[in-house]
């Protein structure tokens, strides 16, 4: 999720999820998606992250690589919403593909070391489709490029975190929500602590605290 300070205050950036998705219809929710098989590849570019992160990311995903995740967050965000969470690059890989190739054209590198790890949530046992997801903030400061955005989310706009009481949010949605802007107001984005597990026990939502 990507957070700014806008005439209006803190601002988030939010999107409503298609009348015809079979996930949470007609709901707003951050930019986001599954990881992709582009996401296991290098993207060409420097990748480094903390230790401590990638130890926190590797809770609950097996194998898988926790870089894949972070080149996820900033894919999806860049093809949902047409920003790119990037800084200048000093060189353009020979290596980079797909999304990647708009990156290095613009002398961009994917900003890695500008996310920070909110929650990682898991959907209840009685969903249709089960997630287990993990969330990110950013400074959208450092977000590049134009509002656009490839359709998957409607109504997409930068709005203050104070109006969207009033707005459909799923109970996860409005935790992490609330999460992210006290470590905004608190300075701590890049928070390298243990991030808070948002899981359902006989579908009642419980936060667990490492």
């Amino acid at each position: 999720m990507l957070l700014r300070e806008g005439p209006r205050g803190t601002e988030v950036l939010m999107g409503r999820r298609h009348g015809r998705a079979k996930f949470l219809p007609d709901i707003y929710v951050f930019p986001g998606g599954r990881v992709e098989p582009i996401d296991r590849q290098s993207t060409g570019f420097p990748e480094a992250i903390a230790a401590g992160l990638a130890a926190e990311l590797r809770r609950g995903a097996g194998r898988r690589d926790p870089v894949a995740l972070i080149r996820a967050a900033i894919r999806e965000t860049y093809e949902e919403t047409g920003l790119m969470l990037a800084a200048a690059a000093q060189d353009r890989p020979p290596g980079a593909t797909g999304v990647w190739c708009d990156f290095a054209a613009k002398g961009l590198r994917p900003r890695f070391e500008g996310l920070g790890f909110v929650c990682r949530a898991i959907t209840p046992r009685g969903s249709h489709r089960r997630y287990n997801t993990r969330f990110f903030l950013a400074d959208g400061a450092h977000a590049s490029g134009e509002l656009t955005g490839d359709g998957e989310l409607e109504d997409l706009a930068w709005r203050p975190v104070t109006d969207m009481t009033r707005f459909a949010l799923v109970d996860v949605t409005e935790f992490v929500l609330q999460e992210s802007v006290s470590r905004w107001k608190k300075g701590i984005i890049l928070d390298r602590g243990p991030a808070p597990l948002f899981r359902y026990v006989k579908d009642s939502a419980r936060v667990t605290r490492a």
